[in-house]
């Protein structure tokens, strides 16, 4: 059975690395997404909504898990008996530090590979970072991540930006409430 991992922060999750996701899930029998808990970063979601979030949104996957996980993603990659390291790229600059960081997986655990995965085109200019700064300005991110997750980032701004009004979508919370999501 071949594992493949998919580590990131993935906050928020968005279309583009649900792209990469679903594909993966195609490729490999079983697919990890793995959600890094970096103590560097002030994330806009804690690991638990993130986890929450993305289990949400691919819930129609059946040989797919979402993990949380802390150190180095090799560590992680042996602890869960992966062989596979699954990194989505966008643009030429992701493949410079892609390429850079798989070299140094390789050579902390010659056992596990890194596979690229190209983004498909309409989501290659995406990034998490990209859809936080377009909802802190008040704008539309519905087209950028799943609807679930676009109503929670409107309602982070609108809790942390008194003065902002970004327009949230209408959306009948009850027929998307998740016995087990904490979010909804």
């Amino acid at each position: 059975m071949t594992i493949a991992i998919y580590p990131g922060s993935f906050d928020p999750i968005t279309l583009g690395h649900l792209d990469i996701i679903e594909r993966a899930s195609k490729l490999f029998d079983k697919t990890i997404v793995a959600v890094l808990r970096n103590p560097n970063k002030s994330p806009m979601f804690t690991v638990q909504e993130r986890l929450s979030q993305i289990r949400l949104s691919t819930a129609h996957l059946s040989n797919l898990e979402v993990d949380g996980f802390n150190g180095l993603t090799v560590n992680y990659a042996r602890m869960r008996n992966a062989r596979v390291i699954l990194r989505g790229l966008r643009v030429l600059s992701d493949f410079e530090m892609e390429l850079q960081m798989a070299h140094t997986n390789k050579t902390l655990a010659p056992e596990i590979e890194t596979v690229f995965l190209a983004t498909s085109k309409e989501y290659s200019f995406l990034s998490s970072s990209v859809v936080k700064e377009i909802a802190k300005f008040g704008g539309s991110i519905d087209q950028f991540v799943p609807e679930h997750v676009a109503l929670e980032i409107y309602r982070c701004y609108v809790k942390t930006q008194p003065g902002s009004t970004p327009t949230l979508p209408a959306l009948d919370l009850k027929s998307n409430r998740s016995e087990t999501d904490p979010l909804l």
